[in-house]
């Protein structure tokens, strides 16, 4: 479950609300904390093969994010049920399943490929393996066109930390290089990055109105030793957009490696590898739609040839991307059948599935910002994830979190994610296709409950 803020590091910007950073209650993921100036800078960073559409990071016509307060608007009106949305999934009809950010959801088509995909492999274990190098590279060709990407450029990962720490090797630091990262990083691939190099932490306060705020706060985090920024696309836990084209271009300008952790971007965003960053990583397993463990690192021309294999294997001396790809006898059948996930999103509408999830997780979160105690951080209205935060008495610590998170999923039959933070922690709802606008209305009515209960 990505969520949890990184602990801070050697340096922290002033200026900023510091102390600690939300994290996931009770976090299922493995447990963690995340140039210029003389260091290695391998020309051209990573872009879209063709001409790049509404840059996925960038401001929305009206500035993003959308500051939270101000007048009040009248309320929007609930958005209509995606048709056949629900039926995709086999998601248990009992449970609100609103945090969708965390773990993501596998459409049937993608299952039932997936099966088949197992099925030949039981059938003829010998030519299906012999046949997997050839068939990956087939399956990774398919998810570059959908991500904009040079196929030579991309490769299939488990995940997006063990894509940050492959990338991470492939930075090739010297003594005294620092790594900036902000308190938003995810714990796991900010802990990767403490094994490398003295981390400078940027506090940024969620509260932050703008993309200006947020650019500002990290550049100011810069110091003279700084050789790589480490920044997550879309914050997890608060849900915004941070390592924006127009910050991306900032750090280039002063020389600095960008490593973009892009967990949330694939199937979420129209761009996912805008702003050109030399390492970028994303799940497909998410709002992508393929299943568990498959996650894709592109790599900018220059550090292709420093990623290491994982594993030694008969495609090592392929070099990138088939020595980061094949694992020998392993299962292969999540990373096949990726390229159905995506397809699917083309044919439901991929414009239109992602203003219906934006619509419908704005209304889900317009609902909870009338309860009293709950006010709505900044937004980015493209994206289909919204954090509120809850009263200061609420969340402050882990435990906190945790308790109210298992407390909403026993009382309510609500599936969330809820942060922690000493001065009072939040709640991430998400917006996907299978979701109906009365599900976020129980979770409304029943929180209030509870947060009235005290």
């Amino acid at each position: 479950m990505r969520g949890q803020y990184a602990a801070g590091g050697p340096h922290s910007t002033s200026g900023l609300r510091p102390a600690g950073g939300p994290g996931p209650a009770g976090a299922a993921d493995p447990v963690g904390g995340p140039h210029s100036m003389g260091g290695p800078q391998p020309a051209g960073g990573l872009g879209p093969a063709g001409a790049v559409p509404d840059r996925a990071g960038a401001p929305h016509p009206t500035g993003a994010p959308h500051p939270a307060g101000g007048p009040a608007a009248p309320p929007a009106p609930a958005p209509g049920a995606f048709p056949g949305g629900p039926e995709l999934f086999r998601l248990d009809p009992a449970v609100a399943h609103l945090n969708h950010g965390s773990y993501g959801a596998v459409p049937v088509p993608v299952a039932r490929l997936r099966s088949a995909l197992d099925e030949e492999s039981a059938a003829d274990p010998d030519r299906f393996f012999r046949d997997v190098p050839d068939r990956l590279a087939e399956a990774r060709g398919r998810i570059a066109a959908h991500l904009g990407t040079p196929a030579e450029g991309l490769a299939f990962v488990a995940n997006a930390t063990e894509a940050a720490n492959l990338a991470l090797d492939a930075l090739r630091l010297e003594t005294g290089d620092e790594i900036l990262v902000t308190d938003h990083g995810y714990g796991t691939v900010v802990t990767a990055a403490a094994r490398r190099a003295p981390l400078t932490t940027v506090a940024l306060d969620p509260d932050l109105p703008d993309e200006d705020a947020v650019c500002a706060a990290v550049l100011a985090g810069i110091t003279p030793r700084t050789r790589v920024a480490l920044l997550d696309q879309i914050s997890s836990p608060t849900a915004r957009p941070l390592a924006t084209p127009r910050l991306l271009a900032e750090l280039r300008a002063r020389g600095i490696t960008t490593v973009v952790d892009g967990a949330h971007a694939p199937g979420m965003l129209a761009d996912p590898l805008a702003g050109t960053p030399d390492l970028w990583f994303g799940n497909l397993h998410k709002w992508a739609y393929a299943a568990p463990g498959t996650a894709v690192l592109a790599v900018a021309p220059g550090f292709r040839p420093r990623i290491p294999a994982p594993v030694p294997s008969w495609e090592a001396e392929r070099g990138f991307p088939r020595a980061v790809e094949f694992r020998a006898t392993a299962d292969y059948t999540g990373w096949l059948s990726a390229p159905e996930g995506l397809d699917l999103i083309e044919r439901l509408g991929a414009a239109h599935v992602r203003a219906h999830n934006a619509a419908l997780v704005a209304h889900g979160a317009e609902l909870l910002a009338r309860l009293p105690g709950l006010r709505p951080l900044p937004y980015d209205e493209r994206l289909a994830m919204r954090s509120l935060r809850l009263p200061p008495t609420v969340a402050r610590t882990q435990a906190e979190a945790a308790a109210l998170r298992e407390e909403i999923a026993a009382r309510l039959g609500c599936r969330i994610l809820v942060w922690p933070r000493p001065d009072g922690g939040g709640v991430r709802i998400s917006g996907q296709i299978y979701n109906r606008p009365e599900e976020y209305e129980h979770l409304t009515t029943g929180l209030g409950k509870l947060l009235d209960r005290g």
